[in-house]
This record gives C-alpha cells, structure tokens and sequence, in this order.
C-alpha cells in the first residue's frame, strides 16, 4: 500500500552548494507530519522540490503512488504570510483557486461557502483582509489552501506571526478542524512545542546540507491533546527533541 506523500532519496543543488542530501519521508492519508529544525537545514527547499517549484537534482516526490517531480498545481502551499488580496473580499479571496481552475465566480463563491462555518469564518464572507484579526486571516488562508487541493497541503510557518495568545488559540482551533476535514499536511515549524502539539510524527531535520536526523511518533492522539503542553509526556518529548537539536 503507497503513501499519500513520499519523497524518496532528494538531493538538491544550487550550483556547486548542496542544500539538502538523501531527504526521504512518508506522510499518510490524513496525517499531520511536522518538519523540525533549525534555520539554513533544507526544510522550505524540501518544500519547493514537494511542491514542484523546484525539480531536485536527485530523487523524486510521489503522491498516490504517482510520480509527480517538478509538477506543479498537484499539492497546495501555505506561506508565513496570509497573502490574502487587500481588495478582494474574504470570500473572493477563498475562492480565488477554484476560479483561477476555470469555475464561474458564483459557482466558487457557493463552493467555499459551505466550508466557512467549520473554518469559523462565518459572517465574514462580505469582510476585507483588513477587517479581520491574524488568527482569521490564517484560517482564511487555510481555508484558501485546502480549496486549492484537498489531497495534501504544505504549512510553512503558518502561525509564527502570530502572538503567543493568539497563537494558542489557534492551535486549538487548528486540531479541531483538522479532525473535520482530515487534510494530509506537512508542517515546517521552528517551535518545538507548535510540533508536539499539533504532529502525529515529527521528522527532524538537522545539517548543512540537511538531512532528516530522527522521526519521532507522538502517541497520544491529537483529539486528546487539550492542556497538552503541562503533561509529563510532553516535557518528555521536548526534552528529546532538544537533545537532537543540540547534538
């Protein structure tokens, strides 16, 4: 039985300098994988080679078995930044991937509606990015990817704007609808505890050129993970992670 994402063996080159070597990891139907690591180890050049932006010098990326390297417009890519249009409405801006597919406006607008309410977007269709809060401009945002591909979806740093109040708030938010939609995501992430929190496995990412260190499994179900964070299991976990980190 294949994943639902696999990169086996990428390698990648710029010129002479070699950015990430023999990088291989599997994500499940439904699964949310974190990639840990510190700044300059390959994480959001693995991302590109994922997404098909970049074509690796070595390996190749399958979705469903499919051998899709250097393919673009297979697997949705979220950034730090919202990158939601100033002058289009929320709704618009959701519903911007389906019409650039070819989907009448109306069509769109009525296809990303029905996902607003577990998005908690609703009331905001008629509402501008500069209306909204940072928390709601992430939904908006993440609402936006998964209607661009509800297959798999690449998060690069998605909450790291955000202020540690929001950004719990959020989080919680965040596994809830995920156990709705059961999106495959890949996740870079800097924060040790954002990973714990919110992965069911953590590959960690380490080196120049970076390579994937270790792949930790988090055992306790993400449904159950409400006050996570001041349970022994997590300190255990991030006890370890540091410890890889550092070594």
């Amino acid at each position: 039985m294949s994943h639902k994402l696999e990169t086996r063996s990428i390698t990648m080159r710029f010129g002479d300098k070699k950015v990430i070597e023999d990088v291989s990891i599997a994500v499940d139907q439904g699964e949310l994988v974190s990639l840990l690591g510190v700044s300059g180890s390959g994480k959001t050049t693995l991302f590109n080679c994922i997404s098909g932006i970049y074509r690796p010098t070595e390996g190749s990326v399958l979705l469903d078995g499919e051998d899709i390297t250097g393919t673009t417009g297979r697997i949705s890519y979220m950034l730090q930044k919202d990158l939601l249009l100033p002058y289009k409405t929320i709704e618009d801006n959701v519903a911007l991937p389906l019409v650039i597919r070819g989907m009448a406006k109306k069509e769109a607008r009525a296809q990303a509606a029905a996902h607003f309410g577990e998005f908690g977007l609703a009331g905001t269709q008629k509402q501008y990015p500069k209306q909204l809060s940072g928390g709601m401009r992430q939904r908006a945002a993440l609402l936006r990817t998964y209607l661009f591909s509800d297959n798999v979806a690449l998060l690069d740093e998605p909450f790291s704007a955000l202020d540690t109040i929001t950004k719990g708030k959020i989080h919680r938010w965040y596994l809830d609808v995920m156990e709705k939609i059961r999106l495959t995501t890949v996740f870079i992430t800097h924060d040790i505890n954002e990973a714990i929190l919110l992965s069911d496995r953590i590959y960690i990412m380490t080196g120049a050129p970076g390579q994937i260190r270790d792949e930790i499994r988090i055992r306790t179900p993400r449904a159950q993970r409400l006050e996570y964070d001041l349970t022994d299991e997590f300190m255990e976990y991030k006890r370890q992670i540091m410890g890889l980190l550092e070594s």
